[in-house]
């Protein structure tokens, strides 16, 4: 196979276009700023890394105002989003002043965000980060976590999407 030159430029809107076509599941990373506020963004760059140690990771944009938040964080959880909560997705993908206003939550063991009726989540130690690109890698070591019955809420090419009625069968035997 051809390996494309070492100096080969993209499209980046294309490119973009490209890697939202892998349909990702949707999560919202809480924590409590140094000031003791809850704070939390929307994210899609989610993934297991480790069973042992239980380890997980998630992307944030250098540029996004909770970056700055996440790297002083020691503790942080990941909400993951159930089908009924585009507009939750939403709301954490917005800048607002306070994505918490009028949002019920409760802390996790770590004292991170826990939303209710999520489909899961991972309640984390920071383990570690990586410097790659535009981005920051932070690897949580997960302390705590719990699954729910609900159904997923999916993103995919721009918008949300749904599962077939049959393959969330299949999935949840």
């Amino acid at each position: 196979m051809a390996q494309p030159a070492a100096d080969a430029t993209f499209d980046v809107r294309e490119l973009r276009k490209i890697l939202g076509c892998f349909a990702t599941g949707v999560a919202i990373v809480t924590t409590i700023d140094e000031d003791d506020n809850p704070r939390g963004l929307t994210v899609n760059s989610f993934t297991s890394v480790s069973l042992d140690p239980p380890l997980v990771l998630f992307c944030v944009a250098k540029g996004a105002p909770m970056c700055r938040v996440l790297l002083q964080a020691p503790t942080f959880a990941i909400n993951i989003l159930a089908k009924p909560q585009q507009d939750l997705s939403t709301r954490f993908a917005t800048p607002i002043a306070d994505k918490f206003a009028g949002l019920a939550w409760n802390p996790g063991q770590t004292g991170s965000p826990v939303f209710p009726d999520i489909l899961a989540h991972l309640d984390c130690r920071r383990h570690g980060l990586v410097e790659a690109g535009d981005h920051v890698v932070l690897l949580g070591e997960v302390v705590d976590c719990a699954r729910h019955t609900n159904e997923p809420l999916i993103f995919n090419q721009g918008g949300y999407a749904a599962l077939a009625k049959s393959e969330l069968e299949r999935t949840n035997a």
